[in-house]
């Protein structure tokens, strides 16, 4: 799979054929490092100032490599998809090479720090049900009127939670007719793509 860069992408890594290698090495650190505690203007003034040349160029410098090495982590490309996803840049061997290394030296820790991104949902843990079914009343003395009450147990982050859920038996059988179609769904060979592609 080919990862696609937009052309201010292109634009923002453009910059990077400018400096030497171990410039283009210190920028890769520098993104792996904002992703982990966020940007620092700081460090963009610094470079500018060391290769002479505008900070908005460093900052894009840096952030187009951020994106090229999140994107590139994120859908787990393979040596040869990142190498021809970089060809189109037109850059030099030396420079596509250096790039490759970078990313295969840090895709696992920002795989790791996307993860962490990632929000925490809370998840299934148990589930009780019970069926009420009302037979009569003083003003109706012939009525069924059946009612289904969940009571839903979550986790998240161990902490547990419940919510007490209840419905009539027409609209659960749509709700599970709904969850299984959905199922299906993700049975077909389009979503196996996807879900490929997003691991």
């Amino acid at each position: 799979m080919l990862l696609v860069l937009s052309d201010e992408h292109k634009e923002h890594l453009g910059f990077l054929p400018e400096v030497d290698s171990a410039v283009v090495g210190e920028f890769g650190r520098i993104a792996v490092e904002f992703l982990k505690k966020g940007s620092n203007p700081k460090i963009y003034e610094g470079a500018a100032r060391k290769l002479n040349v505008a900070v908005e160029t460093v900052q894009h410098g840096v952030e187009g490599l951020m994106y090229l090495l999140t994107e590139s982590s994120k859908l787990m490309i393979s040596e040869v998809d990142f190498q021809d996803s970089v060809l189109v840049l037109g850059f030099s061997e030396e420079l596509n090479k250096l790039l490759l290394q970078l990313y295969l030296d840090n895709r696992k820790e920002i795989r790791h720090i996307l993860s962490e991104l990632s929000p925490s949902l809370p998840h299934y843990h148990n589930l009780e049900w019970r069926l009420d079914v009302q037979l009569a009343s003083r003003v109706l003395r012939q009525q069924v009127k059946p009612v289904v009450t969940f009571k839903l147990h979550l986790e998240n982050e161990g902490v547990r939670s419940a919510r007490v859920l209840q419905t009539d038996p027409a609209t659960l059988l749509h709700i599970i007719q709904e969850l299984e179609r959905a199922l299906a769904e993700v049975k077909t060979n389009h979503c196996r793509r996807i879900l490929r592609n997003i691991k």
